[in-house]
């Protein structure tokens, strides 16, 4: 049985319009950890990291991408918008660290030496980012409230605008109208994991696989909404892969990616 960890929350996100989603301790604790085992396997070491292949770091429990000074990327930089919104909520932070900063190291090699030796930086970025938890949760639940009408502002056909909100919606909701709590969490997962699907440069050959993307291909005629979401994300992570600079070797990331989509139906 899926955990009944965010029946609190259902009133916020009935009001797709509110201006922030509030959760209790209790659920923004659940979600880090149900992420935080997917991205890193709830494992301290990969807090802070830089995977192989990649020209910048991924940080915290959602793995937020933030780069190095002058750095340019196709991928959206998500951790300075992490540390915005945690600003806005009063938490407290390494002086040094702001919206406007860069990643302290210009290298995986040198973010490899600053964590062996423990030097300053590295353990007062590490500290923080395991003591935030719970509003990195927060954070990436605010994400996805903010996703649907992100996506609806790309689309100019009115008919697929309307199928996308109803998919968003079939998702988050039961037949009764209640917040269906796995559905939540796929949807606050999935926006976390490949992004809402809006930016043309998180693009390959002109192919997205984001949120957006999944919710375009999503079969409705499935009567099981969860292995359906699972079924049209692998499709377009497949697509991505096929896509994608022979350089990155992305075909290695397969099979985690899709172990972590079928969490989402089994």
């Amino acid at each position: 049985m899926f955990i009944r960890a965010f029946l609190g929350v259902a009133v916020c996100w009935g009001m797709l319009t509110a201006s922030t989603l509030q959760m209790t301790p209790k659920q923004e604790a659940f979600i880090a950890k149900k992420v935080w085992q997917n991205e890193g396997a709830g494992k301290d070491k990969y807090l802070v990291w830089w995977n192989d292949g990649e020209d910048f770091a991924s940080l915290g429990i959602g793995h937020f991408i933030w780069f190095p000074k002058d750095h340019t990327e196709r991928f959206r930089e998500v951790f300075p918008m992490v540390v915005a919104f945690m600003q806005k909520r009063g938490v407290k932070m390494p002086s040094w660290l702001t919206p406007q900063s860069d990643f302290p190291w210009q290298s995986k090699a040198a973010l490899m030496w600053a964590k062996k030796v423990k030097s300053k930086r590295y353990m007062e970025l590490f500290t923080f980012l395991k003591r935030t938890m719970p509003q990195q949760a927060a954070f990436m639940a605010q994400r996805t409230k903010e996703a649907l009408p992100q996506m609806l502002a790309t689309i100019d056909d009115p008919k697929k605008a309307e199928t996308i909100k109803r998919r968003f919606k079939k998702m988050l909701y039961k037949k009764d109208g209640s917040v269906d709590e796995r559905g939540l969490y796929i949807l606050i997962d999935y926006t976390n994991f490949k992004g809402e699907g809006t930016l043309e440069s998180e693009r390959y050959k002109g192919q997205g696989w984001g949120l957006l993307q999944v919710l375009e291909h999503f079969d409705e005629r499935n009567p099981d909404k969860y292995r359906a979401f699972a079924n049209s994300a692998k499709a377009m992570l497949s697509r991505r892969i096929k896509n994608s600079p022979l350089k990155r070797g992305e075909e290695r990331w397969r099979k985690g990616w899709f172990k972590r989509l079928d969490t989402y139906w089994k």
